[in-house]
Order: structure tokens, then C-alpha cells, then sequence
């Protein structure tokens, strides 16, 4: 009985050094890649596969706009950048250089209203978003790079598609839109 007593207790004392251990290390690998998701492999392959160089970058990113408070939509906001989307999505068939041009301004201007970094640097822009939407910047990325030049139809197509995830994830968040969060959960969000 004294034996089992004794390997209880190691047993336990190892666990919870490990469990300490483990709260202990950086916010690296695993956790920013659990965070980032597909902008993790992005940028290890921007580095070349240097896994180390992206995980300081993408720390570096979390340090600088990590803290960012998005500021939440009036109602009004809300529905003033759905029917700009809107218009921006039927203006497509007519004129998709135009209409991806209307995306990117208009995701421009609805992160910058939510908090995000102002300016010309669309770099620290999607840095920015990257850290609190990383699931769909790439679609902003996709739309400002398509608006440019050289892409086909269908590229813009599926740009503006991607694009749309960023979109309602900006429209959704904060304190006044949790009733469009509950119909984007339901499926009835803004098309």
C-alpha cells in the first residue's frame, strides 16, 4: 500500500511539472500555427520553410497588434457595407477589375472604421487582420493582387469569394453585432 501511495504521488508531481513546463514555453509552433492556420504556412514558405524566422514574425505581429480592440459597427455601418458588397458582387458580371477595385476599398475602409491600421501600408494592414481574422485575410490579399492585373476571370471570381469570409468576419464582430452574428450562425447573413 505504502508503494502505491509513493508512485501516486510521483506520478502526480510529474504531471503537474509537466503541465507547468508546457504553460511555461513561447507561444510558438503549435500555438501559432493553431492561431494563424493557413497564414502560418504562408509565411514559412514566404521564409523559405524556415519555420523559426516565420514564428518570430508572426510573434513579432501578435506583439504589435495583439491588443487591438476592434470597434463595433452601428447597425447602420453594418448594412451601408453589405449593400456596398452587394453592389460591389453585381457590378462583377459588368466589370470585374472595378468591382474587385470596390472590394478592396471597401475592406480598406471597414477594417480601418473596426480599428485596424490606417494608412498606405496595405502590408500592415493584413499584418493586422492576419492576427485577429488570419482565416480569411488571404482572400483581401487575393483581391488587392487580382485588382492589379493579370489575373483571369475566374481568379477574380474566386478572389472575391475568398474576400467575402473577411468581410462578414469584420461585419460580425463586436458588441453591436451580435444579432448579425446570430443570423450569420443560422445562415441567413447578408449575401
Amino acid at each position: 500500500m505504502t508503494t502505491a501511495i509513493i508512485i501516486i504521488a510521483v506520478v502526480a508531481v510529474a504531471a503537474i511539472a509537466a503541465f507547468f513546463l508546457l504553460r511555461a514555453r513561447p507561444a510558438g509552433g503549435r500555438g501559432l500555427r493553431g492561431r494563424f492556420g493557413p497564414e502560418y504556412d504562408r509565411v514559412v514558405a514566404r521564409h523559405g520553410g524556415d519555420t523559426s524566422a516565420a514564428e518570430r514574425e508572426l510573434g513579432d505581429r501578435v506583439k504589435r497588434h495583439g491588443r487591438l480592440d476592434e470597434r463595433p459597427l452601428t447597425e447602420e455601418a453594418r448594412v451601408r457595407y453589405a449593400a456596398r458588397w452587394a453592389s460591389a458582387q453585381e457590378l462583377f458580371v459588368e466589370s470585374p477589375e472595378r468591382a474587385l477595385t470596390e472590394a478592396d476599398a471597401l475592406l480598406a475602409d471597414l477594417s480601418r472604421e473596426r480599428g485596424f491600421p490606417d494608412g498606405e501600408d496595405f502590408e500592415d494592414r493584413t499584418d493586422a487582420l492576419s492576427v485577429h481574422h488570419a482565416a480569411h485575410v488571404d482572400g483581401y490579399r487575393r483581391v488587392h493582387a487580382a485588382r492589379r492585373g493579370g489575373a483571369s476571370t475566374e481568379e477574380m471570381r474566386e478572389a472575391l469569394i475568398e474576400a467575402r469570409g473577411l468581410l462578414d468576419g469584420l461585419l460580425a464582430g463586436g458588441p453591436s453585432g451580435r444579432e448579425h452574428d446570430r443570423h450569420l450562425v443560422k445562415g441567413r447573413g447578408t449575401s
